[in-house]
C-alpha cells in the first residue's frame, strides 16, 4: 500500500523542524499568534485573497462561495461589532449554527478580536448547552431561529446574537444583520502568546460532566501538520471534511486546518444521506475527502457508490474516530477509486498517529499508523514504564520529546491525565515491530457511536431524571453501521412496569434534554445492575452482555 514516489517517513523526520511550520503559519515572526491572521489575514496580504475559502451548499441546493478577501471583510465588520459589545481577548463566544458561511465568519471574527471560539453542536439539547455555557462563563451566543429554543430556561444565558434578528418570543435578541453592518474593526488584531487559548472545547469522560479543553494557539502547528502530511491537502484540492464543526474533528480539520493552509473547504448544510453525499461529491468535484467510519459504512451499504470511481474525482480519502475494517478499506479503494487512510487522535491532542497520505511508511489495514512528526508516542505499563513492541499498554505522549504537543491540561482541572512526563490518552494500544501502532481498546467506559465519543455518565444522569427510573447504566453495544449504539440497562422504581411505551418515553426525554446523538437506542429493563462490593457499577460485565446479545441477534 505504500507509494514509492512519496518522501520516506524517516527522511522527513530527520529534516523536520517545528519552527519551520510555525514560520509558515504567521508572517509576523514575533513569537506570538492571532488565529485570524494565520487563517485569513496572511493569505490576503500574500495576494491570495481571490482564493475561495469556502464553498457551501445550503438545504435548498444553492451554492454560496466566500473568498478569503470576503471572509476578511465580513469578519472585520463582525469583529468591530464584537468590540462595541466589549468583547475581546480571552472571552468565550459560543456559536450554534448549521454549516453556513455565517458560521465561518463568526469563527474568524471571534479569533480576530483575540476571543475564544466555543462550538455548540446543533444536536445538543438544553442540558448540554446549559452546562457548557455556565462552565465557560460564555459572554455571547450566536444562533439562528431554528436552534434558539435550546437557550430558553437555562440557569444563565448570555446575550444572544440571532441570525434572523429578534422575534416576539425573544425580543431582546441582537440582530446578526445589524452586527454584520457595523463599522469594521480598525485596530490590529491582538498578538497573543502561543499558550493562550483560541478554542474552548468539551470532551466526554466516564465520570462526571464533560471536561473543558482550551486549545492554545500553539495547537495550530499540529493542525497544519495533520492537513499537510496525513490528509495531504494541496492548493488545488477541493476538500470536503464531512464532520460537523460542532465537534473537534470538524472544527479542527474542516475549518481551522484548511484555512491555515489557505485552501478551499466545503460545507454541506444538509444532513447525511448516501445519495446526497454522492451528488455533492459529483457537483463539486471533490478531490480530497474525510469522514467518520460510519459514513463509509453507510455509503457502502447503499450500493450507490459501487461504480462511483467512474464519475468521481477523488484522489485521497481519510477516516477518523474508530478503526476501519478490511472490508470497508477494500471497498473504498475499489468503488471510490482512491486510497483511504485511518487516523487517530483526541479532542485533547488533535491527531497524533496517522497513516499519512503524503509520507511513505508501512501501512496496515486497521492500524493507527505512525506518530505524526512533532510527536513521540510510547506504550506504558501500569507503573508508567515504557513497554517494548508487541505488548499492549496505555498510549502516551512523551511531552518533552513532542514539540508539536499542545495540551496543557483540562481547563478547570477536572482530571489530571499526566504522569512521569507523559500525557495518558486512556487508549490501549500495541506498537508493532515496524513502528506502526495498533488500537487494542480503551481502559475506560467511553462509548464511540457514529464517530462521536460519549461518556456514559451524561446518558445515565439524563435517564435518571425520568420518574420511573431507580438506577441506570449505559454501555456501547456493537453495531454494524454505527460501530456502537448506546444501550441503557434500567432498574425501575416500585410501582412502574416495563413496557415498550416506557422505553420510548425515556429515549425521547434523553434526546430532547441531552442530545440527538447521545440517547440510548436500546433499552433493557433489569431487576438489578452488577456492582462491586463498594457499590460501583461494573459496566464491563454489561458491555460483555450487550456484545453477546448483539452477536446472537445477528445470527
Amino acid at each position: 500500500m505504500t507509494a514509492t514516489s512519496l518522501p520516506a517517513y524517516q527522511d522527513y523526520l530527520d529534516e523536520f523542524s517545528v519552527d519551520d511550520v510555525i514560520n509558515r503559519l504567521d508572517d509576523h515572526q514575533d513569537g506570538c499568534f492571532n488565529a485570524y491572521e494565520s487563517c485569513c489575514g496572511q493569505h490576503v496580504r500574500a495576494g491570495r485573497g481571490d482564493v475561495l475559502a469556502l464553498v457551501q451548499e445550503d438545504i435548498q441546493g444553492n451554492t454560496n462561495r466566500l473568498t478569503y478577501t470576503e471572509l476578511d471583510q465580513a469578519s472585520a465588520r463582525l469583529a468591530g461589532w464584537f468590540q462595541s459589545q466589549g468583547l475581546g481577548a480571552g472571552d468565550r463566544i459560543a456559536c450554534m449554527l448549521p454549516r453556513t458561511p455565517e458560521l465561518l465568519i463568526a469563527v474568524v471574527a471571534t479569533w480576530r478580536v483575540g476571543a475564544v471560539y466555543q462550538p455548540l453542536f446543533t444536536a445538543f439539547g438544553p442540558d448540554a448547552v446549559d452546562y457548557r455555557l455556565g462552565r465557560a462563563d460564555t459572554k455571547l451566543v450566536i444562533t439562528d431561529h431554528a436552534n434558539r429554543y435550546k437557550f430558553d430556561g437555562l440557569t444563565q444565558c448570555p446575550p444572544v446574537l440571532a441570525h434572523g434578528g429578534a422575534t416576539s418570543e425573544h425580543s431582546d435578541d441582537l440582530d446578526w444583520q445589524d452586527a454584520l453592518g457595523h463599522a469594521a474593526m480598525t485596530d490590529k488584531p491582538p498578538r497573543l502568546g502561543a499558550d493562550q487559548p483560541f478554542l474552548q472545547m468539551f470532551t466526554s469522560g466516564t465520570v462526571g460532566k464533560p471536561k473543558g479543553v482550551a486549545v492554545p494557539l500553539a495547537g495550530m502547528t499540529a493542525f497544519a501538520l495533520y492537513m499537510e502530511l496525513a490528509i495531504d491537502l494541496r492548493e488545488d484540492d477541493r476538500f470536503w471534511n464531512m464532520a460537523d464543526p460542532g465537534w473537534a474533528y470538524g472544527l479542527y480539520y474542516a475549518i481551522a486546518g484548511p484555512l491555515l493552509l489557505g485552501v478551499t473547504t466545503h460545507f454541506c448544510e444538509a444532513g447525511f444521506s448516501a445519495e446526497g453525499a454522492l451528488a455533492f461529491m459529483k457537483r463539486h468535484r471533490i478531490t480530497n475527502f474525510a469522514a467518520a467510519p460510519t459514513a463509509y459504512r453507510l455509503m457502502k451499504a447503499s450500493s450507490l457508490f459501487d461504480d462511483a470511481h467512474n464519475t468521481l474525482d477523488l484522489r485521497a480519502a481519510s477516516s477518523a474516530g474508530e478503526p476501519l475494517n478490511t472490508e470497508v478499506v477494500t471497498w473504498v479503494e475499489k468503488s471510490l477509486g482512491c486510497p483511504v487512510m485511518d487516523h487517530y487522535g483526541q479532542t485533547e491532542t488533535g491527531m497524533t498517529c496517522n497513516n499519512h497520505h503524503a509520507l511513505d511508511h508501512p501501512k496496515h489495514v486497521g492500524a493507527m499508523g505512525v506518530p505524526m512528526p512533532g510527536y513521540r508516542l510510547a506504550i506504558l505499563d501500569a507503573e508508567y514504564k515504557e513497554l517494548p513492541a508487541g505488548q499492549p499498554g496505555v498510549l502516551a505522549v512523551d511531552i518533552k520529546n513532542s514539540p508539536a504537543h499542545f495540551f496543557q491540561g483540562y481547563t478547570w482541572q477536572e482530571k489530571h491525565p499526566f504522569a512521569e512526563g507523559y500525557y495518558l490518552t486512556g487508549d490501549v494500544v500495541i506498537r508493532n515491530e515496524d513502528g506502526t501502532f495498533q488500537f487494542a481498546g480503551r481502559d475506560d467506559d467511553i462509548i464511540t457511536t457514529a464517530g462521536y465519543r460519549v461518556g456514559p455518565t451524561d446518558v445515565e444522569n439524563s435517564v435518571m431524571t425520568h420518574p420511573a427510573v431507580a438506577e441506570s447504566a449505559a454501555v456501547g453495544q456493537p453495531d454494524d453501521i454505527r460501530g456502537e449504539v448506546i444501550k441503557s440497562y434500567i432498574v425501575l422504581r416500585d410501582g412502574y412496569e416495563a413496557s415498550d411505551n416506557l422505553a420510548e418515553e425515556i429515549r425521547h426525554q434523553v434526546r430532547e434534554r441531552l442530545s440527538t446523538h447521545a440517547f440510548p437506542r436500546v433499552i433493557e429493563f433489569v431487576d438489578e445492575l452488577p456492582k462491586t462490593p463498594s457499590g460501583k457499577i461494573q459496566r464491563f460485565k454489561l458491555r460483555a452482555q450487550a456484545a453477546q446479545e448483539a452477536a446472537s441477534d445477528s445470527h
